[in-house]
């Protein structure tokens, strides 16, 4: 997929746990997970705004596209 989430990167920088941004951000370890691995299809806006919240960033700081990438089909 073409779209990088860039969330290790900025947990790391916040000095910030995946489980702790998983509380303040009320969603579950499981799902973080996997939109931090990159396997997430989709992202609420709702969802977006906290983490963005969180970890006072904008989605722009954790969402870019690398055309570079291949979509998986």
């Amino acid at each position: 997929m073409a779209i990088v989430v860039r969330l290790d990167g900025l947990l790391h920088a916040r000095r910030m746990t995946l489980t702790e941004l998983a509380a303040r951000v009320d969603i579950t370890l499981a799902n973080l997970s996997i939109l931090k691995t990159g396997k997430a299809k989709a992202i609420r806006f709702s969802t977006l705004e906290a983490i963005c919240a969180a970890l006072d960033c904008q989605p722009g700081d954790l969402l870019a596209f690398d055309p570079a990438l291949t979509a998986e089909d």
